[in-house]
């Protein structure tokens, strides 16, 4: 009886360090993906503005160019 919880307390103690294991990883990759997001965020909102001061630039320079005919 003893040799079996022994060997079932081995067997847990390997699934849990395993376990430790894959949650340090998920971690790592969740920090990996999280800088990733950030780093498209910041660039979407890069482009998002230049797009809004090229619309805002084009509508200038379209009542410009009516309003000198």
């Amino acid at each position: 009886m003893r040799a079996q919880l022994q060997a079932r307390l081995t067997e847990l103690t390997r699934d849990h360090q395993l376990g430790q294991g894959r949650l340090a990883e998920l971690d790592r990759e969740q920090a990996a993906l999280r800088e990733t997001l950030l780093r498209i965020s910041g660039a979407m909102q890069v482009l998002e503005e230049l797009l809004g001061t090229a619309n805002t630039n084009g509508q200038q320079a379209g009542s410009e160019t009516a309003a000198a005919h």
